[in-house]
């Protein structure tokens, strides 16, 4: 590990853990072997990261985040209080048989999480699904597919509202070219090619 890492002394990191340097880790969190959290990233009060996870640089985990095996998150992303990602679509404690459930008895279902995506509050990640760059997903939603770049998403299960800037507001329609909307953002001006049936999705 780094010479300028933050650890807190309650919190729990795997020697064979690789961490970036300026990251912090804050009180009661626990980072697993195998992890590898790039640089200046933030790994809130309670957060767990388990074995093997895959995090890029500049990312931010709040709170009691469960980051479990299988997710790799890009650089950039922010990961709202008591998100959970998930790893199994089929969980059970056991077989048929009444007998425990064995590392080969389950199929691991992976996350990726593209760069800049935002995840709200107590929102829930199913297996085998992609989060889009800069896509936002509201507090509280349950993703149980993938979700595009710039999307905004919220429910259960999570539906599309709309698309968003990378500075977080609302892009409205403009003009059609070439088989896609170019969106502009009412905030910063800038402006983005969506898809036109992808921004036919919206709900």
């Amino acid at each position: 590990m780094q010479k300028k890492v933050r650890i807190h002394p309650t919190a729990d990191v795997s020697p064979r853990a690789k961490i970036g340097a300026e990251s912090s880790i804050w009180h009661q969190a626990q980072v697993r072997e195998g992890a590898h959290l790039g640089r200046n990233c933030i790994i809130g009060k309670g957060a767990y990261v388990d074995f093997d996870v895959q995090i890029g640089d500049n990312v931010k985990i709040q709170n009691y985040v469960s980051v479990y095996h299988g997710v790799e998150i890009e650089s950039g992303v922010f990961v709202g209080p008591h998100v959970c990602f998930t790893n199994d679509n089929l969980p059970r404690a056991v077989n048929p048989d009444g007998s425990l459930k064995a590392a080969d008895d389950w199929e691991l279902g992976r996350i990726l999480v593209k760069r800049g995506a935002a995840l709200g509050a107590n929102s829930t990640i199913l297996p085998k699904v992609v989060i889009g760059e800069w896509a936002l997903i509201g507090a509280g939603a349950v993703v149980t597919k993938d979700v595009p770049a710039h999307g905004i998403v919220v429910g259960n299960p999570a539906w599309l509202i709309g698309f968003a800037c990378a500075c977080g507001a609302r892009l409205e329609a403009g003009e059609e070219r070439e088989g896609a909307m170019v969106a502009r953002c009412p905030k910063c001006d800038e402006t983005v090619s969506i898809p036109i049936s992808t921004w036919r999705e919206v709900k």
